[in-house]
């Protein structure tokens, strides 16, 4: 029987532990160079920086993670720089050095993580703009800055996080354009005081960023960026007063979206989750997808952090164990345990959507020209007139007359703002627009793998 775990980042890697101390040896497939997903993404191996350097206060845990993947190396398949870009039951297509190979499983968990929620604003296709995440990635994979003198604009803890990783660095953080306000972050804290140690770390990038120097801005709405071959500056709105701040680079993204392509392609159903404004898969407390042998775990499910993906992680490699062999010797109030951990995550997790709330208006002011999907160069304003015009109501139709969601991306970048527009161009809420139907290949490879045979 194969058992494949598809990311190692957090959750994959806690996964693969479980089974290989029950004594499975799954297959590790990473897109990544080297394990520990994004949060705990290992610099290249000529780099020489300190783990304190690259994590600041999560240094600990990454470094225990890293090594927990070191020790289970010749108890697991580890495949890194493989690329699982389409699914379908019991198979996974990987591209890895170049050459395609399906790979068939029996039991499989899906640990993908996320990516950035992206709501566009004019000129955010300038060179020198950024998402949160891709600035974080150019920071610790790459050891450079996106820029000299950056802004980072948006919402959630990552824009506090890159903001304090970039300053520490010593790039010149020019502002921190937030838009959530200081009375949202005072209502989720009820709820936020559940995990201190994660409030206490929040509380003090916020202030280290204020005690040296850098501008911090609550309660924003970017209006534009301008530039010619490279963004020169930002226009942003605090309060009444429309505002400029010079600046070489940008880092945006409003929270994160999960990443939940593979579990559509093998069959998945998906339900609308408010806390996410988003369509998500099924799953039961343990990880278990509406598919038989189809685990989900980590941000990927909901997103509630690296230390509630390491137990989904562990809680979903044990569920898998526990459907496989009644004879193992699970740990059933080690599950139990889990759950009470998770439930408690739950709980914070709504306490930060209260603390920085998604800007459910930004649709309605989104110029008709604000280009929404830059793959296929496809504006509001076509969106809005495909509404009018054809009585597009839901997101696939609204995919078929306009091309959204059909470039490179697939609709990772474009999706959730292409929800936004068409909800409120429709006026309908926005669980009721749909979700965008994933097709393979869910993100780029070669031209030359576009006719690969499957026989």
């Amino acid at each position: 029987m194969t058992h494949v775990i598809v990311g190692a980042g957090p959750a994959g890697i806690r996964a693969a532990q479980t089974l290989a101390e029950h004594g499975i040896k799954p297959i590790v497939l990473d897109e990544n160079p080297t394990w520990g997903g994004q949060i705990y993404r290992q610099q290249p191996q000529n780099f020489k920086r300190t783990a304190k350097d690259l994590y600041g206060l999560e240094a600990a845990k990454a470094v225990r993670i890293h090594n927990t993947m070191a020790q289970i190396l010749g108890k697991v398949d580890y495949r890194p720089s493989s690329l699982v870009w389409g699914a379908e039951a019991g198979h996974l297509d990987v591209l890895r050095d170049g050459k395609n190979e399906r790979i068939r499983f029996d039991k499989l968990i899906i640990a993908t993580g996320t990516t950035d929620r992206i709501l566009p604003f004019p000129g955010w296709t300038l060179p020198g703009i950024y998402t949160l995440g891709g600035a974080q990635v150019a920071l610790k994979f790459q050891g450079c800055g996106i820029g000299r003198h950056v802004v980072f604009a948006g919402c959630g803890p990552l824009l506090y996080l890159v903001a304090y990783q970039y300053a520490r660095a010593g790039a010149k953080v020019e502002a921190v354009l937030d838009t959530s306000g200081p009375f949202t972050k005072m209502a989720g804290l009820a709820r936020m005081v559940l995990q201190p140690a994660v409030l206490a770390k929040g509380i003090y990038y916020a202030g280290w960023l204020r005690a040296n120097g850098v501008p911090v801005y609550e309660g924003t709405r970017v209006i534009r960026a301008i530039g010619g071959a490279c963004v020169e500056k930002i226009v942003w709105r605090d309060g009444s007063r429309e505002r400029e701040t010079v600046c070489d680079a940008i880092g945006f993204g409003y929270a994160l979206r999960s990443e939940t392509q593979l579990a559509d392609l093998l069959g998945c159903t998906f339900s609308f989750h408010a806390l996410e404004r988003a369509y998500l898969p099924d799953c039961d407390s343990a990880g278990r997808s509406s598919v038989p042998g189809i685990y989900l775990a980590g941000d990927g499910v909901c997103i509630q952090g690296a230390d509630a993906a390491e137990w989904t992680g562990e809680l979903a490699a044990l569920a898998l164990l526990s459907d496989s062999d009644s004879h193992l010797n699970i740990d059933r109030r080690r599950m139990k345990k889990l759950g009470r951990k998770l439930a408690g995550a739950t709980l914070f997790r709504r306490g930060l959507e209260r603390a920085f709330p998604f800007p459910k208006d930004w649709a309605s002011t989104a110029p008709d020209d604000l280009i929404i999907c830059r793959c296929e160069e496809i504006t509001a304003g076509q969106l809005r007139k495909a509404v009018t015009a054809c009585g597009a109501l839901e997101l696939n139709r609204l995919k078929a007359l306009t091309r959204v969601g059909m470039g490179r991306c697939q609709g990772r970048m474009c999706g959730a703002s292409a929800s936004e527009i068409l909800a409120q161009a429709t006026a309908q809420p926005i669980g009721k627009v749909g979700r965008l139907r994933s097709q393979a290949p869910i993100k780029p490879i070669p031209f030359s793998m576009a006719c690969v045979d499957k026989g």
